[in-house]
């Protein structure tokens, strides 16, 4: 990607829209450094986080991605109970105190709107919920350390309309306190749950090329660009 230059309100959602191939999740996963993680990986540029720079030579990567927690495609949840899904990050980060471990796992489940569906069997695997409450857990996981900022990568994509109409509704529930950014593939669920758009494309030669950045209500009305329009009508992409 290239000359992408764009702000992420704070307590919005700005979905990251486009093509397969053209660079969404790339650059998302710039905002917590996931891309580091990839061998040959090269970064330049700037990510600026309350005018800090997040790839300066001082700045910890494991407070960055606290900070900057992320959902994947696929629910991912560890191979432990339900409790101890939540509670595994603050953990890492020193907390021991049973009680204190007890609030946040619950402060956590509610705020991902699955406490009372799993209240009652926390000490249970979690590989035995459905998907769809698997998803809720990892949200609930990457809430329980207290981030800012959640980027969420096709949270919904392999979840039933059902289960992705929970997600959706806990995403502006959420919004509420933490900042969010979501690649998405379904242009539907961008117009219904974002405040802002970014539509990326590709060429031949390049893949990450930011096309627009707006208010979604006028991506999805009207947009500056005809590449965008054609892409939201259907006519490419």
């Amino acid at each position: 990607m290239q000359d992408v230059s764009l702000s992420i309100e704070e307590k919005q959602i700005t979905a990251f829209i486009g093509p397969s191939g053209c660079g969404k999740t790339t650059v998302l996963r710039c905002l917590n450094r996931m891309n580091d993680l990839i061998p040959g990986a090269r970064i330049e540029g700037k990510v600026k986080y309350h005018g800090h720079d997040l790839y300066a030579h001082d700045v910890s990567v494991t407070e960055v991605r606290r900070r900057i927690g992320m959902v994947f495609q696929k629910p991912n949840p560890f191979p432990k109970s339900i409790y101890d899904n939540i509670a595994f990050g603050p953990r890492i980060n020193g907390i021991r105190d049973r009680v204190r471990l007890d609030e946040i796992v619950e402060r956590s489940l509610r705020a991902a709107a699955l406490w009372d569906e799993v209240k009652d069997r926390l000490h249970t695997s979690a590989l035995g919920m459905s998907g769809g409450q698997q998803q809720r857990l990892c949200i609930a996981r990457t809430i329980a350390v207290a981030p800012e900022v959640v980027l969420m990568d096709e949270p919904c994509s392999a979840l039933d309309p059902i289960a992705t109409a929970r997600i959706e509704e806990l995403m502006r529930e959420l919004k509420k306190t933490y900042t969010i950014a979501i690649v998405t593939h379904n242009m539907q669920q961008a117009a219904r749950v974002s405040d802002r758009t970014a539509f990326f494309t590709a060429t031949e030669s390049r893949t990450g090329i930011l096309v627009e950045h707006d208010a979604t209500a006028k991506i999805f009305s009207n947009p500056r660009e005809e590449r965008t329009e054609n892409y939201i009508t259907g006519r490419f992409g």
